[in-house]
């Protein structure tokens, strides 16, 4: 079977490919979220990014936070930003607004305290927001190569078929998708504890082995510091009554999404990749803290497993949603994309799932909606090292 090595995507400016042609609501405050939240519903095309924070945080968490933010609206998949700020919030909007600026895509800066209030930010917005998207209308899709693509890979809501099917049918997708060129990312730190080694092992040099196991061994110890019991949060409870006993257990089927290609670099939270080939993000397991991560980093598509059924997507990011559980895929049909319960029935192969995955995802790249998209999930949920005071 020959693989495709095009799919047809957006050229930006910078060099990049972009899967989708969006306008980024992002508010720099909790106290903003609902005056984006009105732009962006008023919009077509506008994408809302839930941030919460701005406020009663720590310097750090604010640091990552603009750090972040800033990343998403410079994302390939994003053509403009409105920055939607309270006026008095800690996050400084305006520095937000100018690291925007620094790449390709128009930024407006929106102060509901110099507007005058809701209504007249939301009108102003809305106007701002179609603007943009009138100006991106023209942009036409052309041929661009699989090696532009960033692939994000996450599990949730797993159970014993993801370790069967699903996850090494991803790792199957993996494989193929860095032998194109592309750059593709495994994280979630604690469901690697107790199978690390399986990635060490693959480490593409020692410093990349050191890196990695330095990741997994702090991320322990904060776990553990906490003085709160580990196990009861992985495996999750639903993990335990899908089937999966210990963390190691959960561990050996999350590596497995991974596929059998060097590890080639360790990336923070939310750190773009910068070399083909698969890296490994520290990320927490929990699902929507994790996908932000890999939206912040510029994925163009996240490829998501799930046994027992998490219907989650993102605003920005095409999330392609595959079980290996066909009781899930029966009962919550319109929330996946891929069934790969036929490797459990040994009606189909790891490769021949894999291969299934590839080809839907140059599709989704080239325009095709995904079920979580269809059903208009935008989950958000940024990482916090510190208290909130």
């Amino acid at each position: 079977m020959t693989m495709e090595t095009i799919f047809s995507g957006y050229a930006r400016p910078d060099g990049r490919s972009g899967v989708r042609n969006l306008l980024a609501v992002i508010p720099s405050c909790g106290c903003a979220l609902h005056a984006a939240r009105c732009i962006a519903a008023a919009v077509p095309g506008a994408a809302i990014i839930d941030y919460t924070g701005g406020c009663g945080e720590t310097e750090v968490d604010t640091a990552l936070a603009t750090q972040l933010l800033a990343q998403i609206g410079r994302h390939p998949n994003v053509i403009g930003s409105l920055v939607v700020s309270l006026g008095c919030e800690t996050l400084d909007a305006a520095d937000l607004a100018n690291r925007i600026g620094q790449g390709w895509a128009p930024v407006e800066l929106l102060v509901i305290q110099q507007l005058g209030g809701t209504r007249r930010t939301v009108e102003r917005g809305t106007l701002l927001a179609r603007q943009m998207l009138d100006a991106a209308a023209g942009q036409v899709r052309e041929p661009r190569p699989v090696s532009d693509l960033v692939i994000g890979l996450e599990c949730g809501g797993s159970d014993a078929t993801s370790g069967m099917a699903a996850n090494p049918a991803m790792g199957a997708f993996s494989d193929l998708m860095v032998q194109q060129g592309a750059k593709v990312i495994l994280a979630e730190t604690s469901e690697l504890i107790g199978a690390e080694h399986i990635l060490v092992d693959r480490a593409a040099n020692a410093d990349v082995a050191e890196r990695l196991l330095r990741t997994v061994a702090e991320c322990e110890a904060y776990l553990k510091s906490t003085g709160e019991d580990f196990l009861g949060k992985q495996p999750s409870p639903g993990n335990v009554r899908g089937g999966i006993t210990t963390v190691e257990e959960k561990a050996l089927g999350d590596v497995l999404k991974g596929g059998t290609t060097p590890v080639v670099d360790v990336l923070r939270y939310g750190e773009p990749p910068t070399l083909p080939g698969l890296s490994f993000m520290d990320t927490p397991g929990n699902d929507p803290a994790s996908v932000t991560a890999l939206m912040a980093a510029g994925s163009h598509i996240v490829v998501f497993t799930t046994g027992r059924g998490n219907p989650m997507g993102n605003a920005l990011v095409p999330v392609i949603k595959v079980t290996g559980n066909e009781h899930t895929f029966a009962r919550m049909g319109d929330d996946m994309d891929i069934d790969a319960s036929g490797i459990i029935r040994a009606e189909e192969t790891f490769a021949d799932v894999g291969r299934r995955i590839y080809a839907l995802s140059l599709e989704v790249a080239s325009g095709r909606q995904t079920a979580a998209e269809a059903l208009g999930h935008v989950e958000f949920s940024m990482l916090r090292c510190g208290p909130v005071y």
